[in-house]
């Protein structure tokens, strides 16, 4: 049985666990859905329900933003990862200056962190920008299915160090994150009751984050769910 370092460690392994997926997203209980086509590394298409086109993205996002013309254009190679005998990532690369170049972006930050949850592995110090201990407490792992697909589950609980892609979208509600994100955050979140277990799904073949659930406090029943229809099939230029 997996337990809460293979959680982490498959949660920081999606760059190298896939090349194209197709999905869908839904945000909410009460959201529409969406169907994508992802062509890593920078090439996104995604439509409506009904097969309308919403919008098709080129180029990859950083936390610094959208990458785009200027030293961005190509980012710098990207070393490998330290890798653990099963596979899954004990350690990531350094990525630059300029920030680790994600998965195009759909609307926001949350969207990239779906894709690639390493927020979820490892943790910083907010004082110093420094590593950290783990960014959430977690609770026993269970092998579960999603979608028909084997997937990792744990009820988890941010800690101090949880350190999201975006402060306005992290995948996980937390009073520290949004202190830091919000100059009203006193005022906006009166009387807010921060959640101490959310349900995280993470994907074991692709190391996707497909479900999120809030089980308790003010957000409970919030979260997001992603099905996997398709893994590395083949996506022709004309989709993008």
């Amino acid at each position: 049985m997996p337990d809460a370092e293979d959680f982490r460690a498959l949660a920081r392994s999606s760059p190298w666990r896939f090349t194209s997926l197709r999905f869908t997203f839904r945000q909410g209980r009460s959201a529409t859905a969406v169907r994508a086509w992802l062509r890593r590394p920078d090439l996104l298409r995604v439509e409506d329900v009904t097969g309308a086109l919403l919008g098709v993205v080129h180029g990859r996002s950083s936390v610094g933003g959208v990458l785009g013309a200027g030293p961005w254009d190509e980012p710098p190679p990207e070393p490998p990862p330290v890798l653990r005998p099963d596979g899954l990532v004990a350690v990531r690369p350094s990525w630059g200056s300029f920030g680790q170049a994600d998965d195009p972006m759909w609307q926001d930050y949350r969207w990239v962190a779906v894709l690639d949850p390493v927020e979820l592995a490892d943790g910083r110090e907010r004082d110093t920008g420094g590593p950290a201990d783990p960014p959430l407490v977690v609770d026993a792992v269970g092998e579960v299915e999603h979608g028909g697909r084997p997937a990792w589950e744990a009820v988890v609980a941010t800690t101090s160090t949880y350190d999201p892609r975006c402060g306005c979208c992290p995948l996980l509600h937390d009073a520290g994150v949004d202190r830091d994100e919000w100059d009203d955050a006193a005022g906006r979140f009166a009387g807010v009751t921060y959640p101490t277990a959310t349900r995280v799904r993470l994907d074991v073949g692709t190391a996707v984050c497909v479900l999120t659930e809030v089980l308790d406090g003010t957000y409970a029943g919030e979260g997001h769910e992603v099905l996997i229809e398709a893994v590395d099939e083949p996506m022709a230029d004309a989709l993008f």
